[in-house]
């Protein structure tokens, strides 16, 4: 580990809260959503010589008590697809501290599971290409939403993995597009899986949570920005990372996605039985 990674750790935030704080229990944790009715009902298992067809996945990124079944789905269809070269996590600012878009260009993540770097050379190619990307690492300390897709990632593939942590506060069509071409530019070609997480809607009925969220899924599974934007505003959709979502589809197009997949759509209700006031959460894959 170099100098500069020694002196920039992020510690874990939510450890002990939205997933467990210990390796081991986190462990178990992890496989507990694997197998859980709501999830893909096996463990894991990396396809090393997989096809890499995934892109992009949408992943929610509540506490694992309620949203890591429907997560688990995606990371079960990421293990059988191989593993990528680089990874970008992009999550919303729900603390708004920090820049509108703030990356973090260096240093490790320090998670129960052991340190994940940053790809400093991935992260500053983005920066460099972005418009509205500026290297700020006080926007990820406390923020949760690119931190709890770590463990799943680690529990895959170790730490043998490098990612990019982008927390997004501006959110609008026009800095989704800067940020997902920058993404394309800095990966130029190369093996890259891109995670946007998201919860969608928050704290309505269960029928009218259901009713918004699949006017938004349809937007992501026919791969149009644009109408996922409009749609979040004109139906007044709670989802908190639309611009994660936004950046996937455009970055994902450029590298060839051809379509979108809903692997799992569920909401907090479906666990706790109760529904009058609910979080949806949806996992997808966008695929070549």
């Amino acid at each position: 580990m170099n100098k500069e990674s020694k002196e920039r750790v992020r510690l874990p935030y939510q450890a002990g809260a939205f997933y467990a704080s210990s390796s081991a229990s986190l462990k178990a944790q992890i496989e507990g959503c694997f197998l859980h009715n709501l999830g893909p009902h096996n463990l894991p298992k990396v396809e090393e010589k997989g096809s890499r067809n995934i892109i992009a996945l949408v992943n929610p990124h509540a506490g694992y008590m309620y949203s890591g079944p429907v997560a688990a789905h995606s990371f079960y269809a990421l293990s059988q697809d191989g593993k990528p070269d680089l990874i970008v996590v992009l999550g919303p600012n729900h603390t708004g501290l920090g820049s509108g878009v703030s990356i973090m260009t260096g240093g490790v993540w320090r998670m129960p599971l052991g340190d994940v770097a940053v790809d400093s050379e991935f992260a500053e190619c983005i920066q460099k290409a972005s418009k509205f990307a500026d290297v700020d690492d006080v926007a990820h300390k406390f923020e949760h939403s690119v931190e709890v897709q770590l463990p799943f990632l680690q529990y895959l593939y170790g730490n043998s993995f490098k990612f990019v942590p982008i927390c997004m506060l501006m959110q609008d069509l026009d800095v989704s597009r800067d940020v997902g071409k920058a993404i394309v530019e800095a990966a130029s070609g190369r093996n890259v899986l891109i995670i946007a997480s998201t919860d969608m809607t928050h704290y309505e009925p269960q029928n009218r949570a259901e009713s918004k969220d699949k006017q938004a899924i349809e937007a992501i599974l026919k791969l149009d920005e644009a109408q996922l934007q409009s749609v979040v505003e004109s139906q007044n959709i709670t989802m908190c990372g639309y611009g994660p979502t936004s950046v996937a589809i455009i970055a994902s197009k450029s590298l060839g996605a051809t379509k979108a997949q809903l692997l799992c759509y569920k909401t907090s209700g479906d666990l706790t039985n109760d529904r009058s006031q609910v979080v949806g959460y949806a996992s997808l894959k966008i695929i070549k």
